[in-house]
């Protein structure tokens, strides 16, 4: 799909790798939906790039769909859908206080999970009944294609650490899920694919506590030896879109890296 006026909708798009994967398609003259909690920073991001921002909590199944009854009337069915919403509340199933509580870890799942669960379907329903996307002619064009997903999983889906349980459990499920939507969605024209990225340098992993920081930041890659940034992430956003192979797959954006035990 050329990327070209294409209407790109992302969750989270607010800071760390949303706000490059718009910044990236704003640049490009697409329209962009912005789809974020509300914030300075999701009106800041909005202004900036040309978007429109529409203040949502993505596991709020109602809200969302007025969200996207906006975005569509506005712009069409957004066929660039990109969930970065996620948020990474961690800690030890047993405390010396007792267990882990509970609705830390159902919030994890609202909104790592459901909420990206949440995107999908409504882009999904928006476009069954959209004309497909015109071919160009050129050598990698395929007739029929209506949309394309990227959702953000995490090298932490693979690799868990201990005290991680609810975020390794909500990004396992976003990989896990990525081939039956595939196999589901193809005969709509629609793709999906799923980015697990290794360390980030986010507002997620920069706010962190300094102890938890100086481990995450003290993993580095055999190459690079850097933590990666937004405008890598978006990068790789824009190659699934414009390949249209890519499909019902988890590619790892890490430089190599993997997580030890603890």
């Amino acid at each position: 799909m050329k990327i070209d006026g294409q209407h790109v909708l992302v969750t989270g798009g607010a800071s760390g790798l949303g706000r490059g994967t718009v910044a990236l398609f704003a640049a490009a003259g697409c329209p962009v939906s912005i789809v974020d909690l509300d914030t300075p920073s999701l009106h800041e991001t909005a202004a900036s790039c040309g978007a429109t921002p529409y203040c949502c909590d993505v596991s709020d199944g109602a809200a969302m769909e007025r969200v996207f009854a906006a975005a569509v009337a506005l712009h069409g069915p957004p066929r660039i859908v990109v969930t970065c919403a996620g948020i990474a509340l961690t800690g030890p199933v047993l405390r010396r206080d007792g267990a882990i509580d509970i609705d830390q870890f159902i919030r994890t799942i609202e909104v790592n999970l459901v909420g990206t669960f949440n995107a999908l379907r409504l882009a999904a329903f928006h476009l069954r009944d959209s004309a497909p996307w015109p071919a160009s002619g050129g050598d990698t064009d395929v007739d029929g294609e209506r949309g394309v997903f990227v959702t953000t999983s995490s090298i932490a889906a693979e690799e868990g650490q201990g005290g991680q349980s609810a975020y390794v459990a909500s990004k396992g499920a976003v990989a896990s899920m990525t081939l039956p939507i595939a196999r589901e969605l193809g005969a709509s024209g629609i793709r999906i694919v799923s980015i697990e990225p290794g360390v980030f340098e986010t507002p997620m992993t920069t706010t962190l506590p300094q102890k938890s920081r100086a481990v995450v930041f003290g993993m580095r890659p055999p190459f690079p030896y850097t933590p990666g940034r937004p405008a890598h992430y978006a990068a790789l956003v824009r190659s699934i879109v414009e390949n249209p192979m890519l499909n019902g797959t988890v590619i790892r954006l890490d430089g190599a890296l993997r997580l030890p035990a603890k």
